[in-house]
């Protein structure tokens, strides 16, 4: 079965303040278990803010390093997961739901790419 990366995308200036209340965090970690015991979800974390990220740019043949926050950047992965499907569309359900699970004042999107084996 194809592996997918699932990349959650946020705009790092327009995070809610106030974070994730509890009903969130439960239907989040409800939907975690079923994706989990379905045999699906491989891994998933969130990521640091880009505040304590560096960009690192080859180009011309040198390297070039860019301490974050990378404000140039409208949207910034702030997550991730790998998952097992049994095809794309699978893995566009699951990503989905995940999208479903956060309050209507969010704006998050995700893209999903399946990774190439081999």
């Amino acid at each position: 079965m194809p592996r997918f990366l699932t990349m959650v995308r946020i705009d790092e200036r327009n995070v809610p303040a106030e974070g994730p209340d509890p009903e969130f965090e439960a239907r989040m970690g409800a939907l975690f278990e079923e994706i989990t015991k379905a045999g699906v979800m491989l891994e998933t974390a969130g990521l640091t803010p880009t505040s304590e990220g560096t960009r690192i740019t080859w180009s011309d043949g040198k390297l070039s390093y860019t301490d974050g926050p990378f404000t140039e950047s409208k949207e910034v992965i702030g997550g991730y997961s790998l998952t097992r499907c049994a095809d794309k569309a699978e893995a566009l359900e699951w990503a989905k739901r995940f999208l479903e699970v956060h309050p209507e004042n969010w704006t998050v999107s995700v893209e999903v790419r399946e990774i190439a084996e081999g």
